[in-house]
């Protein structure tokens, strides 16, 4: 294959990781715009996806399976093959994206642990990344962060609902995801050329 076709297979699978991300954030913007009822400091996400509760659950719901789908792909057919640990993180981080879709609030306890669980995951992705880049000073910002965030919203009820962390948690962690596509493309490239020229 030459540099042109491997310059498009790590362009289109940059864009589905970026599709992967935009399309949950999309649809948890449209359901809880048309809710009627969704407040950012006193709800929580899922509250939108609880499925006796919630008029906007089927969208709330149908966004994060259909994100963790696209996520499932891109780490089977993307990462994996460039990083391992990786790829196999990200893909569980996938899984448990979906399996908030599927045990919805109306599933108390298992959806808690299903989310502290998908939370954790991106929390380890910053980790990773920092291991396998040898960068220290912006994932350690970034975990510490998270920690923070969470800290706040368990102990000191701040804020009440847990939109905003996990929101939060969300614009932490994306840069990290993408930065590392972008890293492992570039590396892949590079190597590409050294073994032509």
């Amino acid at each position: 294959m030459n540099l042109t076709g491997k310059l498009s297979i790590r362009l289109k699978c940059l864009y589905l990781l970026c599709i992967g991300l935009i399309v949950p954030l999309a649809f948890i913007g449209i359901a809880a715009w048309i809710s009627g009822w969704f407040n950012i400091v006193d709800n929580a996400l899922s509250d939108l996806g609880h499925a006796l509760k919630s008029n906007v659950a089927i969208m709330f719901n149908l966004g994060l399976s259909l994100g963790a789908f696209i996520l499932v792909i891109y780490s089977l057919i993307c990462a994996v093959w460039e990083d391992k640990v990786y790829g196999i993180l990200l893909l569980v981080s996938s899984y448990l994206l979906n399996l908030i879709a599927v045990f919805n609030e109306v599933y108390g306890r298992i959806h808690f642990i299903v989310s502290l669980l998908f939370f954790t995951s991106l929390m380890t992705v910053i980790i990773v990344y920092g291991m396998r880049w040898r960068k220290t000073l912006f994932p350690v910002a970034a975990v510490t962060s998270f920690i923070v965030i969470w800290y706040l919203y368990f102990v000191y009820d701040i804020p009440r609902g847990a939109a905003i962390p996990e929101l939060l948690s969300i614009l932490i962690v994306a840069p990290f995801m993408l930065d590392y596509a972008l890293k492992l493309s570039c590396k892949r490239l590079e190597r590409f050329i050294s073994e032509k020229v």
